[in-house]
C-alpha cells in the first residue's frame, strides 16, 4: 500500500535532554496514504480512571526549590513569575508552565548542560499556588473558585464549594475541560454515578489549575435515584429554608418560605416552625400551604423546575403511591424556586378520601359551625373527611327542641358560590355523600326546631304582648292597694 511522509517541526522544550542543542527537529511520521490528519475538534474517547492523569503542573505562583548535585551555588528557591518561566543563575529564564516536576527537572537540566557536564537536578514544590476553576451546569453557585492545591483539589472538593449538585444533575455524564500547552483542549468525561456505587477514588479526578468543570442537565429526574444522591456529600445543602409556590388543591396557595420541619394544623392555616435539619420535601410543602384540600388529586402532583441548561421541566409526584407502599422516592426534596401543582380530582372514593384524610399532609383538623338547635352551638373542629353525623354528635347532638329528621347542610364551593343542601339524619348510617356526607372546611350545619317547639316558640311570641298589655292596667290597681294600707 502506498505511504506518504508528513513532517513536524517541534520547538526545542519539548525536546529530551539526550536530544543536545539542536534548534530545530523535523520528525518523520509516516501514515497510510489513505489516512487524513485527525481534525483538532474530534473528542476522544473517555479515558478509563486509571489512565487519568494526576501529576501536579507548574503554573505562575507556585514555589519550587533546585538542587542541583555539588553546585550548591546554584541550588535554592525559585518563584515562578506570571509567564510561568524562572530565572536561573547564569542560564537564564527557563519556561516551566504546564509541567510536571520530573519535567521540569529535564528543562533545567537542558539549561545548564552548556555550563555543567551532566547536570543532575533535583526540583520540588515548596508551595503550591492556589487553583483557579470555572464551574457550570447544574450546580446550587456555578462561577469561578479557588481551591488550595495542597489539599488535593478534586472534583467533588469542587462540588462542596459550588453548593454541591442540583437534583437535576446528570452524574453520569460530567467533564472535565482542559486546555494543554500544545493542541486541542482536553475533555475528560467523569462518572459520578460510579463515585456513588463503588466509592472508587480514581472516579474523584484530580484538578487542574485553568480547568472548567461543566455538570450537564439530566433529560428527567430518576425518583430512586434522587434520593441517593441527596445523601452524598457533594449533593446540594437543601436543609436550608427554600422560596417555593403550592398552587391548586390546598387550603391556602400560593408563595411560602418552607422548611423540612414544616407543620400545619387547622386547615387554612399556613404551616411553618422548626429548624432546618431536614431538607424541605413535597408533603412539607403541602402542609406550610394549609394541607390539602378534600378534591386533591394525590396521584398526580406535579413538580414545576427550572434547569440551569434545559429550561423547565415537570416531574411527576404520586403521594397515593406513598401512602399505600411507603414510597419515599414520591416525597422529593425540593430546589429553590419549584412550583407545587396539586390537580382537581374528578371523583373521589369514599374509602380513599379517609386515608388521605388521615394522611401527614392533610390538616389536623377543619372548622365547622354548627348553629340552632343543639347542645354546643357554635364553631367546632373536627378530623378531615368526618361525617356530618360525627360533627353533629361532636357539638353536643340534639337538644330536646330540634327537629330530628333532617338539617340544612351550607357549604361555599371553590367557585365562589354557595350550595344549600336537606340531609336526612340517621346516626346509624356510614359515610355516604347522599345521607351521610364528609365534612369540609367552613361548612356551616343548621339544626331547626322541631314543629311542637316551634307552635310553642309562636304562641309565646303571641302571648308576650298581651301580658305585657295587662300587666299597664294592673299598675295603677296595685298602687291604689298601696295607698290604702297607708
Amino acid at each position: 500500500m502506498a505511504r506518504m511522509t508528513s513532517y513536524r517541526l517541534f520547538p526545542p522544550q519539548l525536546m529530551s535532554p539526550l536530544a543536545g542543542l539542536t534548534l530545530l527537529t523535523f520528525v518523520a511520521v509516516s501514515l497510510p496514504a489513505t489516512a487524513s490528519l485527525p481534525s483538532q475538534r474530534a473528542t476522544p474517547p473517555p479515558p478509563p480512571p486509571s489512565t487519568l492523569e494526576s501529576a501536579y503542573r507548574l503554573g505562575a505562583g507556585d514555589r519550587i526549590r533546585i538542587d542541583i548535585f555539588r553546585v550548591p551555588q546554584y541550588s535554592g528557591e525559585h518563584d515562578l513569575l506570571v509567564d510561568g518561566s524562572i530565572n536561573l543563575p547564569v542560564a537564564g529564564s527557563v519556561d516551566l508552565a504546564g509541567l510536571t516536576l520530573d519535567q521540569a527537572s529535564e528543562a533545567i537540566a537542558i539549561a545548564y548542560s552548556n555550563i555543567l557536564r551532566r547536570p543532575r537536578i533535583t526540583v520540588s514544590l515548596v508551595t503550591p499556588r492556589p487553583l483557579r476553576i470555572g464551574i457550570a451546569g447544574e450546580v446550587t453557585e456555578p462561577g469561578s473558585y479557588t481551591l488550595n492545591s495542597g489539599e488535593t483539589p478534586t472534583i467533588t472538593a469542587l462540588l462542596e464549594a459550588a453548593g454541591g449538585l442540583t437534583q437535576m444533575a446528570d452524574l453520569r455524564q460530567v467533564q472535565i475541560y482542559r486546555s494543554q500547552r500544545f493542541g486541542p483542549n482536553q475533555i475528560i468525561n467523569v462518572n459520578l454515578w460510579q463515585l456513588l456505587q463503588t466509592g472508587d477514588l480514581r472516579y474523584d479526578v484530580t484538578l487542574r489549575d485553568g480547568d472548567t468543570v461543566r455538570v450537564p442537565t439530566a433529560a428527567s429526574l430518576n425518583l430512586a435515584e434522587a434520593l441517593q444522591m441527596s445523601t452524598a456529600s457533594f449533593a446540594s445543602n437543601e436543609s436550608r429554608p427554600l422560596n417555593v409556590a403550592v398552587v391548586g388543591e390546598v387550603f391556602r396557595p400560593g408563595p411560602y418560605t418552607v422548611t423540612g420541619t414544616a407543620r400545619t394544623g387547622a386547615a387554612g392555616v399556613p404551616g411553618g416552625g422548626g429548624g432546618t435539619a431536614i431538607p424541605p420535601t413535597v408533603t412539607r410543602a403541602i402542609q406550610v400551604a394549609g394541607g390539602i384540600r378534600p378534591m386533591a388529586n394525590i396521584r398526580d402532583i406535579q413538580i414545576r423546575r427550572q434547569t440551569r441548561t434545559a429550561g423547565e421541566q415537570t416531574i411527576a409526584v404520586n403521594l397515593w403511591q406513598l401512602l399505600q407502599t411507603g414510597d419515599l422516592t414520591q416525597d422529593i426534596v425540593l430546589q429553590e424556586g419549584d412550583t407545587v401543582i396539586v390537580p382537581t380530582a374528578t371523583a373521589i372514593d369514599e374509602e380513599e378520601a379517609a386515608q388521605i384524610a388521615a394522611a401527614s399532609f392533610s390538616p389536623d383538623t377543619v372548622k365547622v359551625n354548627v348553629v340552632g338547635e343543639v347542645g354546643r352551638p357554635g364553631i367546632i373542629e373536627v378530623a378531615p373527611n368526618t361525617p356530618l353525623n360525627q360533627a353533629l354528635l361532636a357539638a353536643g347532638g340534639f337538644n330536646n327542641r330540634a327537629s330530628r329528621g333532617e338539617v340544612d347542610l351550607v357549604r361555599l364551593n371553590p367557585d365562589g358560590t354557595v350550595e344549600q343542601r336537606e340531609i336526612p339524619v340517621d346516626f346509624t348510617q356510614g359515610l355516604d355523600d347522599e345521607t351521610n356526607p364528609p365534612i369540609r372546611n367552613n361548612d356551616v350545619i343548621i339544626v331547626g326546631r322541631s314543629t311542637p317547639a316551634t307552635i310553642g316558640d309562636t304562641l309565646d311570641t303571641i302571648a308576650r304582648p298581651i301580658s305585657s298589655a295587662i300587666s299597664l292596667f294592673t299598675i295603677p290597681l296595685t298602687l291604689l292597694r298601696l295607698f290604702e294600707s297607708f
